[in-house]
């Protein structure tokens, strides 16, 4: 309620302000500790869950503020994505509300303080919750797999888990990545160094051909777990102002698309390896069909925007009901029981 109130004046500020902003909010915030229902426990590569809402990478991009997420009721966070050597991102204005649509448009650039800057603060964090750290490879840089392999080296003591994020369509050429030959590539070098699970992002765009490449190889190389997916460089119809800007987008307008994916890559596996579902997750029925579909967590970022900073708590409170309405014992047991 009180956010609903508040957001006419916060959408008065330009939305990277608004961010920032949020971020020095967040840091004068105590470190909290939720307690979720027990139903919401699940295991996932090793690592318990307290609940399977997540923020996803992208909104503490260098790892300031894991401690007070957690706090907001979030069953885990992830920062980043971080790249090895610090990097502006791409020119302001970069960042739009598309206000009527609920969704967002970006084009950030993996803008962010690099490898040293955020090792030191999670370094010095008192662990506890679950905490992922998301690499992605510097703008300019001549080697990217060798900047994949720098973020494993640099992180993997500090972080539940590490994803390798190749689906930003904001870094020119990241997204090749994806291809059969350069991801082989990519994960023979990162899986070598693993010494916690590695999750591999991948982007809602991909063709059914795709999709069995990227599946075949990261079953073969030992992935963990896939999070589908990132933004989307597609359009569906939208009425903001902002609708042909370029870079990626994400909110409720990604809704459809990202939940196609989902199942796809659920059909690509034959439920082998566990799924990470994120875009235009808003509410609790939204994240339970995604469960339902073949989630075994789900990710929220953009929902926030319009939501507020309750929402992660809203949707594990929605889940704990709708589970005890359905006669699951935990969200374990709920997850793909739809999918074909």
């Amino acid at each position: 309620m009180l956010y609903r109130l508040a957001r006419p004046i916060l959408f008065t500020v330009d939305p990277e302000s608004a961010h920032q902003a949020t971020i020095l909010a967040l840091r004068a915030l105590p470190p909290g500790k939720q307690r979720f229902d027990s139903r919401l426990e699940t295991t996932l590569a090793g690592i318990d869950f307290p609940s399977p809402v997540g923020l996803a990478a992208g909104f503490d991009k260098d790892a300031e503020v894991p401690d007070a997420i957690l706090g907001l009721g979030f069953g885990f966070a992830e920062v980043g994505t971080i790249t090895p050597l610090p990097q502006a991102g791409n020119p302001k204005p970069r960042l739009f509300r598309l206000v009527e649509d609920a969704g967002v448009i970006n084009r950030m650039g993996f803008n962010n303080g690099g490898h040293a800057a955020a090792l030191a603060r999670l370094s010095a964090r008192k662990r506890h919750g679950v905490v992922g750290v998301n690499i992605g490879a510097n703008k300019d840089t001549v080697d990217r797999v060798a900047d994949y392999v720098a973020g494993m080296k640099a992180f993997a003591a500090h972080a539940d888990y590490i994803t390798v994020n190749i689906s930003s369509p904001n870094t020119p050429g990241l997204r090749g990545l994806q291809d059969k030959s350069a991801l082989d590539e990519l994960l023979d070098a990162v899986m070598a160094l693993r010494t916690v699970p590695v999750f591999l992002k991948i982007a809602p765009d991909l063709d059914t051909q795709s999709i069995n490449d990227v599946v075949a190889v990261s079953m073969a190389r030992g992935v963990d777990a896939m999070i589908v997916g990132n933004t989307t460089i597609s359009r569906p119809a939208l009425a903001s102002r902002w609708r042909e800007e370029a870079g990626g987008l994400s909110g409720a307008p990604l809704k459809r698309l990202a939940m196609e994916k989902l199942k796809a890559f659920r059909t690509a596996t034959g439920g082998k390896m566990p799924l990470i579902a994120a875009g235009g997750i808003d509410s609790a029925d939204e994240a339970y069909a995604r469960i339902r579909s073949g989630a075994s967590l789900v990710q929220i970022y953009s929902a926030l925007v319009y939501h507020g900073p309750g929402l992660a708590k809203s949707i594990a409170a929605g889940l704990a009901r709708l589970l005890e309405r359905d006669g699951f014992a935990h969200v374990a047991d709920a997850v793909g029981v739809d999918a074909a």
